[in-house]
């Protein structure tokens, strides 16, 4: 009953994410986010049942000139007890003239709410971001940008998230930031002040035998005041080694994503993303390259996980 409950919960929330509508700066976005979940909901921290470290490194709109370029580096695990879970989030993400920094703690606390093993996490991060400007690379449509005084900012970050799941399924809310903190925004040349976001995340694993399981997955990103971002993805697990995928972001890009289990703590993944905005006669294209590495608890072999 208890679960059933949190499951209506949940499911309002995600719901009130999708009216929230408008225009603004976004986070960070990624393409393997469902490789990569710590990143957009701490209550993931230690869910994998292993020590998990993760580097990914994004290009963005290949061929324009201070397009986004984003290198992530996480790491979290269980504790002991394995309810418990604590992790730490690196990001660093350059735009034009501006390098924004996140350095974040997360924590995590699981509950058990059937024996079905559906499960409840609660999560927690804080942290702190830095923003630097330096307007002397390159030129900008508002030529008083270049005598703006270089700025460093820093501010603190507290976020929270929700993840409900099983071994079939996930679904999840998360608030990355609910603090107040300074942005560049590329389109006023400006810097402002960052809206709230929103994440809601969701995924189903269908066993098509004993070889394939297959794997769709949404994330949805609200910010009050900016368009809903929707990415949709389909994913196949091959004989637990190879995964192959198609992905669509809602008027953005349609994207391409494979992965190879390499051992049973090493996984490699790619992603590249076609633009399908009228930014699409101006780059080549995005890439994603991710690498996961997990050390395997000793005399306990886990095979490896679709999420």
């Amino acid at each position: 009953m208890i679960h059933k409950l949190v499951l209506k919960g949940l499911t309002l929330a995600m719901f009130v994410l999708l009216i929230n509508t408008g225009f603004a700066q976004q986070n960070p976005q990624y393409t393997q986010y469902m490789y990569n979940t710590m990143s957009v909901n701490p209550a993931y921290t230690g869910q994998r049942d292993v020590l998990s470290i993760t580097g990914l490194y994004r290009t963005q709109w290949v061929g324009i000139d201070g397009a986004p370029k984003t290198q992530t580096f996480s790491a979290h695990s269980p504790l002991r007890n394995e309810k418990i879970g604590l992790g730490l989030s690196v990001v660093n993400d350059a735009l034009g003239p501006a390098t924004e920094n996140y350095i974040d703690a997360n924590f995590s606390y699981t509950i058990l709410l059937n024996h079905s093993y559906t499960k409840l996490s609660f999560g927690v991060k804080a942290g702190i971001q830095s923003l630097q400007t330096d307007w002397s690379k390159g030129r900008y449509k508002n030529p008083d940008a270049m005598f703006n005084e270089n700025l460093s900012l820093f501010s603190p970050t507290i976020g929270t998230g929700l993840y409900l799941h099983n071994q079939n399924w996930y679904l999840g809310v998360a608030i990355p930031n609910f603090l107040t903190t300074k942005h560049y925004d590329d389109f006023q040349e400006s810097v402002a002040s960052e809206r709230l976001h929103y994440y809601a995340i969701a995924g189903y694993v269908f066993d098509i035998n004993d070889q394939t399981k297959l794997k769709p997955a949404a994330l949805v990103k609200a910010v009050s005041g900016a368009p809903i971002i929707a990415d949709l993805s389909a994913n196949l697990l091959l004989r637990n080694k190879f995964t192959l995928g198609l992905a669509y972001r809602w008027d953005d890009a349609f994207s391409g994503l494979l992965g190879f289990q390499v051992s049973n703590g090493l996984y490699i993944g790619y992603a590249y993303d076609a633009t399908t905005t009228k930014l699409n006669n101006y780059n080549s294209g995005s890439h994603e390259i991710m690498l996961r590495f997990e050390l395997q608890k000793l005399g306990r072999i886990i095979s490896p996980r679709f999420f």
